[in-house]
């Protein structure tokens, strides 16, 4: 896998992890978790993350 697949592959996580908490109805400290560690990976990557939140 090369870097840009990478970067794909993590962005998608990512996305797919705001999706999940867009639909929660309470709350979910590992859900949570999950999205700190995904925008951290991302950041090492050089990737900035604030364009991919839900309004």
């Amino acid at each position: 896998m090369n870097s840009n697949e990478m970067i794909n592959f993590e962005i998608n996580y990512l996305v797919n992890l705001l999706r999940i908490k867009k639909a929660e109805q309470g709350t979910n400290d590992e859900l949570e978790y999950q999205i700190k560690v995904q925008k951290n990976k991302l950041a090492a990557l050089g990737v900035n993350t604030a364009s991919y939140e839900f309004d």
